[in-house]
């Protein structure tokens, strides 16, 4: 291991610009991209539901019904999160019905973006309908664009497509170097539900 000075100059200028909702977006292979933009749903709810302002979670491929971790805690600090699919494409029985239940949950989350009443709106797995075709990529783009210039929107998923990619303002790409579940280790509870 190569040891470093640390640094004892700023590394940055402050800003000049105004500011206004970001367009952030966790993609790649690695894990962890749900993950951190459920952490700046947990951030922005501290800051902000004091304030009026809410965070809403929209997962495109959990069930309503979904019960893992994310959704236990995040129910008892009063952050809606809701599971707008039918589980992941191998688990479907009828993809037709899968794609149609994206494009009504797609509906649900437009309207909360140009309501302008959320701080933040993370779609979560929301690249998944858009390459699968499930959802008209222009649509989502054009909301994106029009959003109420205060909201933040976080999206997650692998292969984002480059036009989101092009209009986003953060995006962290998770790469993959090593996952316990290659080496033959389940999914963990409380890792990975």
């Amino acid at each position: 291991m190569h040891i470093e000075t640390p640094p004892t100059d700023k590394p940055y200028d402050k800003p000049e610009g105004e500011r206004r909702g970001l367009l952030i977006v966790n993609t790649g292979d690695g894990k962890g991209k749900s993950t951190a933009a459920f952490g700046l749903a947990l951030r922005a709810h501290g800051r902000h539901h004091v304030h009026g302002k809410s965070v809403k979670i929209f997962q495109f491929m959990k069930v309503p019904s979904a019960r893992f971790g994310e959704h236990r805690m995040f129910e008892q600090l009063g952050i809606p999160i809701e599971g707008l699919g039918d589980g992941f494409s191998w688990k479907s029985q009828d993809l037709e019905h899968s794609a149609q239940l994206a494009r009504q949950g797609w509906e649900k989350a437009k309207a909360a973006i140009l309501s302008g009443d959320n701080f933040m709106v993370v779609l979560d797995e929301l690249t998944y309908p858009l390459i699968y075709g499930w959802m008209p990529l222009d649509d989502v783009l054009q909301t994106l664009k029009d959003r109420p210039k205060d909201v933040h929107v976080v999206i997650t998923g692998r292969r984002c497509p480059p036009e989101i990619i092009e209009l986003a303002d953060t995006v962290t790409e998770m790469s993959l170097v090593k996952h316990a579940f290659k080496a033959g280790i389940p999914a963990q509870r409380g890792i990975e539900d």
